[in-house]
């Protein structure tokens, strides 16, 4: 596959009233032809910054921006053929549906025929036939943001820009878009960047996720990949749901799985993966992490964790637990609905456990 992307050493640092803050560290990234790749991230860590500069809205302090292979760090926005989703979906309300798609082509100075073509296909391919004739203020705001995809992917662009589409929509509609966009995404072939801060857009609609943090990648890989091999303790709690529990090395040997053996409060001994690619030594300090649906709840046993309920709550297929552990840590377990399954009452003592093969020691 060819390269559709390449961002060597990109850097943004931002000045105001002489202090430097620097939004981008140092991101390096390959994108190939018809992937769709995800910048996954709280508020502020450097996700939309980086689209823009992608785009040519900001120019990078440092390094370098390829698209197809060409140098595009200081090309201009109207040079670089890409195309560019907002949040609000910029729609011009005096417009119908069908000169709002065929703006961009009738400035590029197209003919009315080919205009006409290629407008009518982009409404079907995003389930809008037979609405060109109407205006932006009589659709609702799925078919809104329908309507902002068809402009931008009239245009052919070669490379395709979202920065969280579909934050303006409600829940129901955002799972329906988050399945056409990846449709449509599909069906033209094209390569996106997408920017989310939502966990579950990211890992449904992505080939490969870049988890940010501060400016800098933390983690890039597909959905499972992050999901079940985390880096760092701030990629497992942000993907999914996560106990962290500090722990401290007891036997730093690995056996022929990679799994070590540490204490965890109370000096109760865990066998789990290490994930890391330090030298360890016993007494060395470590981060436990499990999932809740790898937890396993049962009657107080001999060598197993203990905690108190704190909190149980059914929700139909699965319960919901908070332990309270080592007194002052609330492990969450979600337990599979089974016909003959057990409820633990709130301050009721009980044990849990967890498979070695699906929990991970981390450095950070």
């Amino acid at each position: 596959m060819s390269v559709s992307l390449e961002l060597n050493n990109v850097t943004k640092i931002f000045s105001k009233d002489s202090e430097k803050f620097c939004a981008v560290d140092n991101i390096n990234l390959s994108v190939e032809k018809g992937e769709l790749v995800t910048f996954l991230g709280p508020s502020g860590c450097g996700k939309t910054t980086t689209l823009r500069m992608i785009a040519g809205f900001e120019n990078p302090t440092s390094g370098s921006i390829l698209i197809s292979g060409k140098d595009m760090t200081n090309v201009p926005v109207n040079e670089r053929a890409i195309g560019f989703v907002f949040q609000n979906y910029a729609l011009f309300p005096h417009m119908t549906i069908f000169n709002n798609v065929g703006y961009g082509l009738k400035a590029r100075g197209e003919k009315d025929a080919d205009i006409r073509e290629k407008i009518l296909k982009a409404l079907s391919l995003v389930d809008l036939n037979g609405d060109e004739n109407r205006y932006p203020n009589q659709l609702s705001g799925g078919e809104q943001q329908r309507v902002a995809l068809a402009r931008v992917i009239v245009m052919e662009p070669s490379l395709l820009l979202m920065d969280e589409p579909l934050s303006n929509l409600d829940a129901k509609l955002r799972i329906y878009m988050r399945t056409e966009i990846r449709r449509i995404q599909q069906a033209l072939g094209i390569t996106c960047l997408y920017v989310t801060h939502d966990q579950s857009e990211a890992l449904t609609v992505s080939d490969r996720i870049v988890v940010m943090s501060r400016g800098k990648v933390e983690q890039i890989g597909t959905a499972l990949e992050i999901y079940s091999n985390p880096l760092s303790t701030f990629v497992a709690d942000f993907i999914g749901q996560a106990n962290i529990i500090p722990a401290v090395v007891d036997t730093a040997l690995s056996d022929n799985k990679g799994n070590i053996v540490c204490l965890l409060p109370g000096e109760k001994s865990v066998k789990a993966r290490y994930y890391g690619k330090n030298s360890l030594k016993k007494g060395d300090n470590l981060f436990l992490v499990v999932r809740p649906e790898n937890i396993t709840v049962e009657k107080v046993g001999k060598d197993l964790l203990t905690g108190v309920v704190k909190n149980c709550i059914f929700v139909g297929s699965h319960v919901e637990y908070d332990l309270l552990f080592g007194e002052k840590y609330i492990v969450k377990a979600s337990i599979d609905f089974k016909p003959d399954l057990k409820l633990y009452k709130k301050n009721e003592k009980v044990s849990f456990s967890f498979d070695e093969n699906t929990t991970l020691f981390l450095d950070k």
